[in-house]
């Protein structure tokens, strides 16, 4: 074992005393670390339960006077967070399953597979109709901000006293982050951010506290709104696909748990398989409402968003996605008194590129490879930056009411910057008949002229972004563009990881259309002929695509994104060889942006493969053990012990038939979920009941149901000292025939396993088909490839 740095150890249920080596934490504070012992029964490893550190166990009243509040927390992306539990992606198929299949006729599949094309139509028709309110709220509330501020600067240009336009930008930026920061800081902290990262680690199997639930979508809407027409760095894009994921997650179970509202339809659906796969509907709703991308928010499920798949959640996904841009493009049309026309492509409005106007040559490939590599650093850059920004903000900024000052200061310091820059350029264009700005600001320009550098910072990011993209040449000069894009780099990456609602898109595509143009106009500055082929707005587009895949990392999808929305599928295969050329200069680097994140909230993320290097490793050696194990027939009073036993609070129990030796572990012979126990105990499920209740009704699959996703805690399960004395039969609702390994397989073969079926719990037997482990997702996760080799997380109680 040489070649593994040991991050975390293990003990044997004897040795708790803690009195091993102890290694510091970033913050200097000790971790308590216990070394993996070896039995003495034949050379086996005797595997224990894991040591974990306790990131508030030195806390003391003097330090903070308010416990759990720290002044510092101290934390390590090399840790794994044991607060996450896994979904149950894998089907019980115990006898209540298969009662239930046995009375379900050919016609009621039939109608289950109705019924899940009604509910991805619904999930496309409410995520486009959530899009088309954030869109409405936004363009209005940015509008009357930006018309009273410039009536505002207009005024004080010619008679003096500017400075109180700069404090009335500030003032009316710093109001509506505040409110959107304290929505999401005080109400529902799962609000926060673009959301897409909590969305891919529930896809990929773990259960993210609150991601999906109706508060979570109500803040994020109005946050949103708040945080884009409050002037921060920002876009809606990210946000959109959280909220079309919540809307899947709630339409899908037919009832809300929020509201205690049960509307007794879709109750099939009730369950994580069934959930996960309307999650990925959901998310590509989003994306297609949010740029006009059917077919990019299909792909963006399958490459950003999902980890399971198949062919019929495809069509269904894609069903969903255009249902979603058909609503929003049908209400904007009625919203803007136009209902004959759904030509608007989405949230996102890049416009229309003309074929002649982005027509390219073959000589420029080069230079767009060359763009993709620019975009790739960039996005490393980017990503470097807020990773310390991020884990600066973790240990510090931990406090509501520090992240909501946070917020504000980033909104007043944006709106400060913005007017500065404007204030000191002398960028003035002539103000055409057919300019497309929403808001010129003159300021010092001379009549019949504009501020350009307003038109990049006095705009929301998207109407940004498309003057970028359409404006005729001469439009900026080179130095308002390199002001601009080191500025607007600097405040996307102190935005992202606000405690705000707020998308990273946007931001991205804006900082590339800005050095892209740049990119353009030095070119046809320096060669012959330059402004003929050297068009601005098409190296806009192409800068645009190579930053944003320099940060999130995006290939496939982002290509089919930016071609559906620009409407225009000439640059499809310079904008895939920039990304990819991006994903491959960034990837050098560091990880894209999306990634960084999930390490950083320290969850179990499972790849698509183990590490390269763990073939010697076997499931002897990363299951978790000893097992606790019941019988089949069990005492209450045994199962209620173990389930209130917070020590342990384990989610899936092996059942066993016991051998002869009553210390060696017994036989597998089924497995049971803790959830399930929950359900058998509250409806007091005994074997003396039942003989002495002839009409008690029996158990099915729906008072499952009916208990997902919350189900009650063992404290709130009242049992009778009489009815401790009770047994519980588990033969009927246990798995019978739950996932096992040898304990000889290698560390690849059980991820292999483990991840593409969606376990949570996977039994490792012996030669003689006795349970000797459980690998969890925990187990796996923890080993990862790192610079001194394969390498394993510490596991925290964070």
């Amino acid at each position: 074992m040489a070649n593994i740095t040991k991050k975390v150890s293990w003990s044997s249920r004897g040795d708790e005393s803690g009195g091993g080596e102890r290694t510091p934490l970033l913050n200097g504070s000790e971790e308590i670390r216990i070394t993996r012992q070896l039995s003495g029964d034949g050379g086996m490893f005797h595997i224990g339960r894991l040591s974990t550190v306790d990131l508030e166990e030195d806390l003391t009243s003097e330090e903070d006077t308010v416990r759990g509040c720290p002044k510092e927390i101290p934390h390590n992306e090399k840790l794994l967070s044991l607060k996450f539990e896994s979904l149950d992606y894998d089907n019980s198929e115990n006898q209540l399953f298969l009662e239930e299949e046995r009375r379900m006729s050919f016609m009621g599949f039939r109608c289950l597979e109705i019924s899940r094309w009604v509910v991805c139509g619904l999930i496309g028709f409410l995520t486009g109709l959530i899009a088309c309110c954030i869109d409405i709220a936004v363009e209005n509330l940015a509008g009357v901000k930006y018309f009273v501020v410039k009536q505002n600067i207009e005024k004080f240009t010619e008679v003096g006293g500017l400075s109180i336009s700069l404090i009335l930008w500030a003032v009316l930026n710093s109001a509506f982050v505040m409110v959107g920061a304290v929505i999401v800081a005080f109400f529902e902290p799962g609000a926060a951010g673009s959301g897409i990262p909590q969305i891919k680690c529930y896809l990929n199997g773990v259960k993210i506290p609150r991601v999906v639930r109706l508060k979570t979508l109500v803040v994020k809407v109005f946050g949103v709104i708040c945080s884009v027409a409050g002037g921060l760095a920002v876009g809606k894009e990210g946000p959109m696909i959280h909220s079309g994921a919540v809307v899947a997650a709630g339409v899908s179970q037919g009832r809300s748990t929020s509201l205690k509202k049960d509307f007794k339809i879709f109750e099939y659906f009730r369950r994580d398989t069934e959930k996960r796969d309307f999650v990925s509907a959901g998310a590509a709703a989003g994306v297609s409402a949010a740029f006009g991308a059917p077919v990019g928010g299909v792909l963006f499920s399958l490459e950003e968003g999902a980890s399971f798949w198949n062919q019929m959640l495809t069509w269904r996904i894609f069903f969903a996605s255009m249902i979603s841009t058909f609503t929003l493009n049908f209400f904007l049309s009625i919203y803007n008194k136009k209902p004959g026309e759904l030509s608007s492509p989405g949230l996102i409005n890049f416009g229309r590129f003309e074929s002649e106007s982005v027509a390219y040559n073959i000589y420029e490939i080069p230079l767009f490879i060359v763009m993709g590599a620019i975009g790739g650093l960039l996005g490393a850059l980017f990503n470097i930056l807020n990773y310390w920004l991020t884990i600066f903000r973790i240990r510090y900024v931990h406090r509501p009411c520090l992240q909501v000052m946070e917020a504000m200061l980033v909104a007043a310091v944006t709106a400060t910057v913005s007017f500065t820059m404007i204030y000191f350029s002398n960028d003035c264009q002539p103000l055409r008949p057919d300019q497309s700005e929403d808001y010129p600001l003159q300021l010092f320009c001379a009549d019949g002229q504009y501020n350009s550098m307003a038109t990049a910072f006095f705009n929301t990011p998207e109407r940004s972004v498309r003057s970028l993209f359409h404006n005729p040449p001469g439009s900026y000069n080179p130095l308002t563009l390199s002001v601009f894009t080191l500025t607007y780099f600097l405040l996307a990456c102190w935005t992202y990881g606000l405690t705000v609602s707020a998308g990273v898109f946007i931001p991205s595509l804006l900082i590339g259309a800005a050095w892209g143009r740049l990119f353009g106009i030095l070119l046809a500055s320096i060669t012959p002929n330059g402004s003929i082929w050297a068009v601005p707005g098409k190296y806009a587009l192409i800068g645009a695509a190579a930053q944003l895949g320099g940060i999130v990392r995006m290939t496939l999808s982002l290509t089919v994104i930016m071609v559906e929305a620009t409407g225009n599928v000439t640059y499809g295969l310079p904008i895939m060889l920039v990304l990819m050329t991006a994903k491959i200069v960034g990837d050098y680097f560091v990880e894209g942006l999306y990634d960084i994140h999930i390490k950083l909230q320290s969850v179990p993320f499972l790849h698509w493969e183990a590490p390269a290097t763990s073939h010697w490793l076997t499931a002897r050696e990363v299951m978790s053990a000893p097992v606790t194990c019941f019988k089949r027939i069990e005492k209450v009073a045994t199962i209620v012990d173990v389930l209130s036993n917070t020590s342990t609070n384990h989610n899936g129990f092996p059942v066993v038939v016991p051998v002869a030796a009553s210390d060696d572990p017994g036989k597998i012979c089924g497995l049971i979920l803790r959830s399930q126990i929950i359900v058998l105990l509250k409806h007091k499920v005994f074997v003396e009941l039942a003989r002495s209740r002839l009409t008690q009704r029996k158990l099915q699959l729906k008072d499952f149901r009916d208990a997902y996703p919350r189900f009650p805690p063992i404290q709130s399960i009242h049992v009778s000292q009489d009815e401790r004395e009770c047994m519980m039969d588990l033969t009927e609702f246990m798995n019978p025939t739950p996932y096992t390994v040898p304990q000889e397989t290698s560390l690849p073969r059980v991820f292999k396993l483990f991840r593409a079926l969606g376990l949570r719990h996977l039994v490792v037997v012996d030669n003689e088909n006795r349970v000797v482990g459980l690998v969890t997702r925990k187990d796996l996760a923890r080993y990862h490839l790192g610079k001194h080799g394969l390498e394993e997380m510490q596991l925290a109680q964070t």
